[in-house]
């Protein structure tokens, strides 16, 4: 295969393929759910257990259940308290590099998320997520109680308060 030059190395060969696929306009898979690229189908068929709940994978510490192995290995770390994961801007630290990564956006401003609808930009998956609903209108938060649907989670965890009567900020 032809190898494309970069400025950044790469510490995976699939991270290296993912580029050069993007250089050749080579199709990625795509989950219809969340718009997530994957370089192989069976990377996204394993990525489908997150959206249909399909969680084997238990953590003998706290229960917490995953759909694959390596969010629940990655999820060990939590127990230890350690955050090796430091910021050279800020200082603020981590216990996983996806963390960091996600936080150095807020100091280069860097939005890699776009919609396909409307073309607005976002610096988290989950926040495409939760965007791309107002333009399919699927509401997958539902209240068990009355059956009010929301497009977002935090919108229901909200609302559930009405019926509960909670009143956290009294």
């Amino acid at each position: 295969p032809k190898y494309f030059k970069h400025e950044k190395a790469f510490n995976k060969f699939s991270n290296l393929t993912r580029q050069n696929k993007t250089h050749t306009q080579e199709k990625l898979c795509e989950c219809t759910d969340c718009w997530r690229t994957f370089l192989y189908q069976s990377s996204l068929k394993v990525h489908g257990r997150s959206h249909n709940g399909d969680k084997h994978y238990i953590c003998k510490e706290c229960g917490k259940a995953f759909s694959n192995s390596s969010h629940l290995i990655g999820h060990g770390i939590i127990h230890s308290g350690e955050k090796p994961y430091v910021c050279k801007e800020c200082g603020k630290a981590f216990i996983q590099s996806t963390g960091l990564k996600l936080h150095i956006r807020t100091h280069t401003g860097e939005k890699p998320y776009k919609c396909k609808e409307c073309g607005k930009t976002f610096t988290h998956s989950s926040y495409l997520t939760d965007h791309t609903r107002i333009h399919s209108g699927k509401k997958p938060h539902v209240c068990m109680e009355c059956g009010k649907a929301f497009t977002r989670s935090t919108g229901l965890i909200l609302h559930i308060r009405i019926h509960t009567g909670e009143k956290p900020y009294e």
